[in-house]
């Protein structure tokens, strides 16, 4: 599989982007395409007994599968829009069509709708308000698997892209899929807010990932699969965490730490935009350097500032 993600400021496939505010009221764009090879199993939806019914409609049961995770989470579920599924569904056609993983499309190409997001949104007719707040984002999934759930889920574990579907300001989306006649499936999933922001977390308040309790949470994460690789001096690491809050927000870390149940903090990556420009200013992670064992309950303690009003939570999760 392989990952990528966008901002206002478009990456290419195997890569992911940011969310990135434009001041004066306006707006923020977000994308990303992913893929997850044999370091990333994600869980076996059975294994939740509230899990959405899977229809085998692969743009539909990953679309699904983002807003349940997206309500376990806290967050604010989307309203599915035919206009953004028809410019997701184009551009997986163009992505199958030119044997392409990427979040742009060249003038000229087999199925070609338009360069980017915006305008391939625009062409489904899908009209931004530019006077007005607004957000769009998209994510990408390339691989051999024709599972919509374990396509979004493998997004979700890739934490540039993590960011994009996390965030708090969407208020609908839409999703697309092709499959190849070698059976690669290209999925796309683009979001929208448009005429101002969704209504979001509320000031001050954020949203964990893994969520507070959350169970069979992966064990691990292949960062070789994503675009720019968020661990570029090593491949298979522990599973990230994450911290969200709204788009328009900046999200300040003093202090995260990851320990084993009664055991010491583990050494960690800090993902914060500072100091990493995929990172956007309203979230924050950390990526363990080492595989999470199996079975086991970890314990996670953050401090920090959201516009500079301290903020702090204390929450644990438990692997397959």
């Amino acid at each position: 599989m392989s990952i990528s993600q966008r901002c206002k400021v478009s990456l290419l496939a195997l890569s992911m982007a940011l969310l990135a505010a434009c001041g004066g009221g306006g707006g923020a764009s977000t994308s990303g395409t992913a893929s997850s090879g044999g370091a990333v199993q994600p869980a076996n939806p059975a294994q939740d007994p509230n899990a959405p019914a899977l229809t085998g409609n692969i743009a539909t049961d990953g679309f699904t599968w983002f807003n349940y995770r997206r309500k376990q989470a806290g967050l604010p579920q989307l309203t599915r829009n035919s206009l953004i599924d028809q410019a997701a569904q184009s551009h997986s056609d163009y992505q199958n069509k030119n044997n392409t993983v990427t979040h742009t499309e060249t003038p000229g190409s087999p199925g070609f709708t338009g360069a980017d997001l915006l305008t391939r949104l625009s062409a489904a007719g899908y009209v931004f308000n530019l006077a007005a707040a607004r957000a769009d984002g998209e994510v990408i999934a390339g691989a051999h698997d024709s599972s919509g759930f374990s396509l979004a889920e493998s997004l979700i574990t890739a934490i540039y892209h993590r960011f994009v579907i996390f965030e708090p300001a969407f208020k609908e989306g839409g999703s697309g899929a092709a499959v190849s006649s070698a059976g690669y499936t290209y999925f796309t999933t683009d979001y929208a807010a448009n005429n101002g922001f969704g209504s979001g977390l509320g000031q001050g308040n954020f949203i964990t990932y893994p969520f507070s309790n959350q169970t069979q949470v992966q064990t691990s994460f292949s960062s070789d699969l994503e675009a720019p690789d968020p661990v570029p001096n090593q491949d298979v690491v522990g599973y990230p965490i994450s911290v969200h809050t709204g788009v328009a927000s900046r999200l300040t870390v003093q202090a995260f730490s990851l320990r084993p149940r009664g055991g010491a903090n583990m050494n960690v990556l800090l993902l914060v935009h500072a100091s990493d420009a995929e990172t956007p200013q309203s979230a924050a992670a950390i990526i363990p350097l080492t595989v999470l064992g199996a079975n086991t309950t970890y314990d996670v303690s953050f401090s920090g500032l959201i516009d500079g009003v301290a903020v702090a939570r204390d929450w644990s999760f438990t692997t397959q």
